[in-house]
């Protein structure tokens, strides 16, 4: 069997591919980014492409014939707008039509919980209300509208709504974190960190993905919410992680309006890279029901928001100077911290 991953560079891309190896696929993996060929299992075929490239496409699954297509190429919150809905929305079109094209009749598209916008109640379900924040959280909600047209008896589009997910090799915004509590810091939260917040490890996500991608069409041609299945309040697993660092790291609350509107006039400044998705919902609950995919997929999380947070950390840990710095355009890089370097020195 053989699986083209498109966005195949990225952390959910790589750890995507390990997955399907591990379950005897051949990979496909295109991006428009460079690939880190070593991290790959021999074998692997890589395509620098961008999906807004539909002939483009259209030709690589003509040669490589894939079984299955998992679309995880995106564009992130900090892109340009005109890129998010190009990449998104259009890319997510041209794949499918380029997969029908050429006979390719299951295409997995990974989607975001973003697209519940900041909600009034928890747990969410797949069946409730989408509202996206900002041009990312709209165009995953326009990319998965797509994506429900173009489903058939002969076409399966399962969609994955991940929580925000975290792992080996993530950093991101989340490399900030880890330097603070390296540092020994006082990790400031948006309000009292009493609030749940769901988060999800990548390789259970990468295993909810080859699920969708392998269950009878019948029970997968449907949309999924995944999260972790075990989880505590912000406070209590970020102290979950800082009690491991063992330094004097601690979760620190602050209030959280006028932090949320410093937040706010820092990012249209340009000077912070934390969006409105970060600090928006940072204080709120937020979680989703995975009972759905845990029953029709059987689907079965491994790991709590601790584990995830620890197991990231201590990768960062093990791999902090080969990192590269980066301006918040992928996951795998480490974003400039912009004014939050200042308020750093003070905690």
């Amino acid at each position: 069997m053989k699986v083209l991953i498109t966005g195949g560079a990225g952390f959910l891309g790589l750890h995507t591919a390990l997955w399907f190896h591990q379950k005897g696929w051949s990979l496909v993996l295109t991006d428009i980014a460079p690939f880190e060929d070593a991290e790959y299992p021999a074998g692997t075929v890589f395509i620098q492409h961008d999906v807004r490239d539909r002939t483009g496409m259209t030709r690589i699954l003509k040669e490589h014939k894939p079984d299955v297509i998992v679309h995880g190429a995106a564009a992130l919150p900090l892109w340009k707008p005109a890129d998010i809905f190009a990449i998104n929305v259009a890319g997510t079109q041209n794949v499918l039509d380029a997969a029908l094209e050429t006979g390719v009749n299951r295409m997995v598209f990974v989607s975001s919980t973003a697209v519940y916008g900041i909600p009034d109640h928890h747990p969410l379900h797949e069946t409730d209300r989408m509202e996206g924040v900002g041009p990312y959280g709209e165009s995953k909600i326009q990319a998965e509208q797509i994506c429900q047209r173009y489903r058939s008896a002969t076409f399966c589009v399962p969609v994955i709504r991940p929580k925000t997910f975290i792992g080996t090799h993530r950093l991101g915004v989340f490399q900030i974190l880890y330097d603070w509590v390296e540092s020994g810091k006082r990790i400031p939260m948006i309000g009292n960190g009493g609030n749940r917040y769901q988060l999800l490890e990548v390789d259970d996500l990468a295993d909810a993905i080859f699920l969708a991608a392998t269950a009878d069409a019948k029970i997968a041609n449907d949309t999924f919410n995944v999260g972790a299945a075990n989880f505590m309040t912000v406070h209590e697993d970020m102290k979950a992680m800082c009690d491991y660092a063992g330094n004097g790291a601690r979760p620190w609350g602050t209030p959280a309006g006028p932090v949320k509107l410093a937040l706010k006039l820092f990012e249209a400044m340009g000077l912070s890279p934390l969006y409105k998705w970060v600090y928006g919902t940072a204080d709120q609950d937020s979680f989703v029901s995975i009972e759905k995919a845990q029953k029709v997929l059987g689907w079965k999380p491994k790991y709590s928001n601790a584990d995830a947070l620890i197991r990231s950390y201590q990768w960062y840990l093990d791999h902090k100077h080969e990192i590269a710095q980066g301006t918040g355009i992928t996951h795998r890089i480490a974003w400039n911290q912009g004014i939050l370097k200042f308020f750093k020195k003070f905690m």
